[in-house]
């Protein structure tokens, strides 16, 4: 697959959400039960809910994720509603460490990513949430020193969501083009990840995630299981911790997870 074709299909995709965006960013004035929360987590698990936080907050997420000795980074993730529909994010992964074939350590900064969400459909009693969403990497981890492969990635994604009483299901369909790492060309792979959240009261709540990927270049599949403990101390604030696991033989064996997502500011607080 030739550049041109790359940048044809990325061109597509970026119009097509565009356009979708344009046509949902005003909607009717929501009801006070139909009103989003203050913030609405999309880490740790890999799937993001359909939905997000209410307009005009900016939404930040911070956390911790190491893989035994392997591997360690902190994610940081920007989340900003610019409508009930649209959404736009920013995220990095800085700094990222991770240990070399021969043993040595190499630690530096992470790839960022920048993407754009748009809701199709609103959930309500009958139906799921369902939202398209596109991301692009930017490669700014060092492939020289083993932390990136130094190319641009472009992934687009499906992504459903239901919340039934107190139990919520998030379920994502993921289409990656990666950038090859030894030769000026692209490779295509799926990725997907099934969510369950639960609320056990006001505060405290579990997930469970079972999440996965094909071959992508040099990148074996994998498979892995996360299970995390969430605390809302209030509504800006909920912070989770839990632990991930390899179900297959190459992805990494255990993995912890902790981190905190934080409601910055409502940005439209003062806005008629």
């Amino acid at each position: 697959m030739n550049s041109g074709t790359i940048m044809g299909m990325t061109l597509s995709a970026v119009i097509s959400l565009g356009s979708v965006a344009v046509a949902f960013g005003q909607t009717p004035t929501p009801t006070p039960q139909d009103e989003p929360d203050f913030i609405v987590p999309a880490r740790p698990t890999v799937s993001n809910p359909a939905e997000f936080q209410r307009p005009g907050v900016l939404q930040l997420e911070v956390g911790a994720n190491s893989s035994t000795s392997i591997q360690q980074d902190v994610p940081v993730a920007l989340r900003f509603a610019i409508s009930r529909r649209v959404l736009v994010e920013f995220d990095l992964d800085s700094p990222y460490s991770v240990r070399g074939p021969l043993g040595s350590r190499q630690t530096g900064w992470g790839d960022g990513q920048l993407g754009l969400q748009v809701v199709v459909q609103h959930e309500d009693r009958s139906r799921p949430g369902l939202a398209i969403a596109y991301y692009i990497k930017v490669p700014t981890a060092s492939a020289r020193r083993g932390l990136g492969t130094g190319k641009a990635d472009h992934s687009l994604v499906g992504l459903v969501s239901k919340t039934v009483r107190k139990t919520t299901v998030d379920f994502n369909a993921i289409y990656l083009l990666a950038g090859r790492t030894l030769r000026n060309s692209h490779t295509s792979s799926g990725q997907g990840a099934f969510a369950v959240t639960q609320k056990l009261n006001k505060r405290f709540g579990i997930q469970g995630e079972l999440s996965g990927s094909s071959r992508n270049d040099r990148q074996p599949g994998a498979m892995f299981g996360l299970g995390v403990a969430t605390y809302q101390i209030n509504r800006r604030m909920i912070i989770d911790g839990g632990v991930r696991m390899g179900l297959t033989p190459d992805a990494a064996r255990v993995g912890f997870v902790a981190g905190v997502t934080l409601g910055v500011a409502n940005l439209y607080k003062h806005r008629h």
